[in-house]
């Protein structure tokens, strides 16, 4: 399946590291954070993984 207008691989970096945040996270809530402050860490962490990729 093409998408157009998105780069594929940058997507899965960012899926690949969300997913990776969003474990440990998760683990997080159920021992009493608040899920906004967990779903931050989660997009923030994605969001360095991309900007560290690009530069490596």
């Amino acid at each position: 399946m093409k998408r157009p207008f998105l780069n594929s691989a940058l997507l899965d970096q960012f899926l690949i590291a969300a997913l990776g945040a969003g474990v440990v996270t998760t683990f997080a809530v159920a021992q009493g954070q608040s899920p906004l402050t967990a779903l931050g860490i989660t997009v923030f962490s994605g969001a360095a993984a991309l900007i560290i990729g690009q530069f490596i």
